[in-house]
C-alpha cells in the first residue's frame, strides 16, 4: 500500500514538472520571438507604434514618451493636449533609462507584462469555469483545449506580438483585466476588485465588466459565512471598487499637482475630442456629425456601448464567466478607441469556450472577414493617407468589414452557448436544427 502511495506521488510529481517545462518552453519561446523582433528589426518598434490599428490617442507609447518629456522636465504633461493616459504611467516609465537610448528595458516591461497576462490566462483556463459554474454545466465540458495551448495561442497571436512590439499601454489594461478575472475564478474578491480598478483607472471601459465579475466572485469564493447574501456581498465589493479607485485618482493628483488629468485622461474617452482614425466606428461618424447634434449622438453612442451590461448579466446569470468574454468582444466592436490589443484579449477568452465551438455555425465567415479587413487595412490606409489616391472612406470601408467580422463572431459565439443551454433544458432537442420565425 505504501510503495502504491510513493508511486502516485513520483508519477504526480514527474507530470507536474512536464507541465512546468511545457510551460517555461512556451513562455522561453514567446520572450524569445518577443526579443527577436525588437533586436533584429530595429525599425520595427517605431513603425507598429505609429500604426492606428495599434496605437490610439489614449494608448499610444509616443504620447506616453511625450507626456514623459514634459512630466520629467516639470511641466504638467497635460498642457499640450497630446498625453491623454493615465498619470501614474509617468512615473513608473521614468524610473525606467531613456526608451530612446536604452530600449531594451522597455522591451523587457513589454514582454513580461505579456507573459503575466498569459499566466493569468492559465490561471482561468485551469479552473474548469467555462465549462463546469456553480449554476451551469455543460454536457460538452470535456472537449476544451489545455491552458499552454491558450496560453500559446495568445502569445504567439500576430495581433498580441504586434502589439507587444508597438508598446501601446493598453497592453497594461488587457494584463489587469485578465487578472482581475483569474482571482475571480479562484473567489479572492479583494484582489479581483482591486485588479478591475486598476484596470478601469487605466482605460475607464472595465468598469462596466464589474456586474458579471462580482457575480463570478461570489459563486466561485470560499465561503466563511452561508449567511452571507448576493446583496451584501455586491456592496461591499462596490465600496472596495470605490475606495480603490479614489486612492488611485486621490494618487494622481498628488503625482501631476492638479485634477486637470480628469478631463485630459476620462474627458477624452467620455467626449471624443481627438478624432484620430483608428478601427472602430466612432472617429468617421463624429467628424461628419453637424456640432448640434454632437452630444445627442455621443449619449447615444455610450448609452449603446453600456446597454449589453445588463441584460447579458441577467440572462446568462448561469455563465458569468462567458458573459465578461462577450462584453470584451463587444467593448472591441463599440469602444470610442479600439485597436487589435481589444481583439487579441477576446479571442483569447473565446478559446476557452471549445466546447461549443461545434455549435457555432458562422466560424469560418467571421474568421475570413477578420483576415480580409486584416490584410487589406493597412492598404487602404496608405492609399489614404501616403499615395494620396483615395479617401477616408476607403479607411472607413475597411475598418466596417473589420467589424463587421467581430460583431459575426460575437454572435455566433452567444447562439452557440444560448444553444447549448437550451439543449440541457429539452434534451430532446439535442442535435436538431432550429429555425427563428
Amino acid at each position: 500500500m505504501v510503495l502504491l502511495v510513493e508511486l502516485h506521488s513520483f508519477a504526480h510529481t514527474k507530470i507536474k514538472m512536464s507541465l512546468d517545462r511545457r510551460k517555461v518552453t512556451i513562455f522561453g519561446a514567446a520572450a524569445a520571438v518577443r526579443l527577436l523582433l525588437f533586436t533584429a528589426f530595429p525599425g520595427l518598434p517605431d513603425l507598429l507604434t505609429a500604426r492606428v490599428e495599434i496605437s490610439t490617442p489614449v494608448t499610444s507609447f509616443k504620447r506616453l514618451q511625450e507626456g514623459l518629456f514634459l512630466y520629467n522636465h516639470n511641466v504638467s504633461p497635460y498642457d499640450g493636449g497630446v498625453y491623454h493616459q493615465a498619470p501614474i504611467l509617468l512615473p513608473l516609465f521614468s524610473l525606467l533609462p531613456s526608451s530612446a537610448t536604452y530600449p531594451a528595458f522597455t522591451y523587457l516591461l513589454y514582454i513580461l507584462v505579456d507573459l503575466l497576462s498569459a499566466n493569468a490566462l492559465m490561471k482561468i483556463a485551469e479552473s474548469g469555469e467555462a465549462g463546469s459554474s456553480k449554476l451551469y454545466t455543460s454536457p460538452r465540458k470535456d472537449k476544451k483545449w489545455t491552458s499552454h495551448a491558450i496560453a500559446a495561442a495568445f502569445l504567439f497571436n500576430p495581433f498580441t506580438i504586434a502589439t507587444c512590439i508597438g508598446r501601446p499601454t493598453s497592453v497594461f489594461t488587457t494584463c489587469a483585466i485578465l487578472h482581475a478575472i483569474s482571482k475571480a475564478v479562484v473567489g479572492s474578491s479583494f484582489t479581483s476588485m482591486f485588479a478591475i480598478s486598476i484596470a478601469s483607472y487605466l482605460s475607464m471601459y472595465p468598469i462596466l465588466l464589474f456586474p458579471p465579475l462580482v457575480l463570478l466572485c461570489f459563486d466561485r469564493r470560499r465561503r466563511k459565512s452561508q449567511n452571507e447574501t448576493i446583496y451584501s456581498f455586491v456592496i461591499g465589493n462596490v465600496i472596495a471598487v470605490a475606495g480603490f479607485l479614489y486612492s488611485l485618482l486621490q494618487m494622481s493628483s498628488i503625482i501631476t499637482g492638479s485634477w486637470e488629468f480628469l478631463e485630459s485622461t476620462y474627458g477624452v474617452q467620455l467626449l471624443l475630442p481627438d478624432l484620430t482614425p483608428n478601427v472602430g466606428l466612432w472617429w468617421y461618424f463624429f467628424i461628419e456629425m453637424f456640432d448640434s447634434f454632437r452630444n445627442f449622438f455621443l449619449g447615444v453612442f455610450w448609452i449603446h456601448l453600456s446597454s449589453y451590461v445588463g441584460g447579458l448579466t441577467i440572462r446568462l446569470r448561469p455563465q458569468p464567466l462567458f458573459v465578461l468574454t462577450i462584453l470584451l468582444g463587444i467593448f472591441a466592436i463599440f469602444k470610442p478607441y479600439p485597436s487589435i490589443s481589444d481583439t487579441s484579449l477576446f479571442l483569447a477568452m473565446l478559446l476557452l469556450y471549445r466546447h461549443v465551438f461545434p455549435l457555432m455555425r458562422y466560424t469560418f465567415l467571421a474568421l475570413s472577414t477578420i483576415l480580409y479587413a486584416t490584410l487589406l487595412g493597412p492598404a487602404f490606409y496608405y492609399l489614404w493617407i501616403y499615395a494620396g489616391s483615395g479617401n477616408a472612406n476607403f479607411f472607413y470601408a475597411i475598418t466596417l468589414v473589420w467589424s463587421l467580422g467581430l460583431s459575426i463572431l460575437v454572435a455566433d459565439a452567444l447562439f452557440a452557448v444560448l444553444r447549448d443551454e437550451w439543449e440541457v433544458e429539452r434534451p430532446e432537442m439535442r442535435g436538431k436544427e432550429i429555425r427563428q420565425i
